[in-house]
């Protein structure tokens, strides 16, 4: 008895670490500090040679490496540094953009609310909202192109399928990009 009493705290113990550790990890409310927004040499925004067949202004999302090029023509392209879709929330196709958004409330999709019951329900915009300073919505899906609270996923594939980008990369591309711009997600390179 006492054995199985012992081991049913050791597994609530880990669970309860575990979605801990979860909180941590989307920190709804947290504001990053300037001194956080500053990425890895690799990741920060940078003009660089890239050659494509697609036009000049198309977003074109490379999850793997997790970059996000907007192209420019004559084979250059400026490159974000992005963070990507978890495990299991990668995708890819071609949508456009259909709203944007400067501070965007965050409302969490009923999928996310029951994966994750400790999210907030609704959450004004503002520098603690996980969707940052902007954020570009992708067709009709629940997916965007958004900034972020929490510099240090960049990088990483934490999301559930959208894309976040820091604050001020964010805001570069906002004011870059119309409403009806192309995006294209790739999950493999191109040959």
């Amino acid at each position: 008895m006492a054995r199985a009493a012992l081991a049913a705290a050791i597994v609530a113990s880990v669970c309860t670490g575990s979605a801990q550790a979860q909180r941590d990890q989307e920190r709804p409310g947290y504001e990053p500090t300037p001194a956080e927004e500053q990425l890895q040499p690799q990741f920060q925004r940078q003009m660089v040679f890239f050659r494509t067949s697609e036009p000049p202004g198309t977003i074109i999302v490379d999850t793997p490496p997790r970059y996000l090029y907007l192209v420019q023509g004559n084979n250059r392209a400026i490159r974000y540094g992005i963070g990507v879709g978890r495990d299991g929330f990668q995708w890819s196709g071609a949508l456009n953009i259909t709203r944007k958004q400067e501070w965007p409330d965050w409302t969490p999709p009923p999928e996310m609310i029951q994966r994750q019951p400790y999210l907030p329900r609704f959450m004004a915009g503002g520098p603690g909202n996980p969707l940052g300073a902007r954020a570009m919505y992708l067709g009709t899906t629940v997916y965007r192109i958004h900034g972020t609270n929490r510099p240090d996923t960049i990088g990483t594939k934490v999301s559930s399928g959208c894309f976040r980008l820091v604050n001020n990369d964010v805001a570069d591309l906002y004011d870059r990009v119309p409403v009806g711009t192309k995006v294209v997600i790739r999950q493999k390179p191109e040959l």
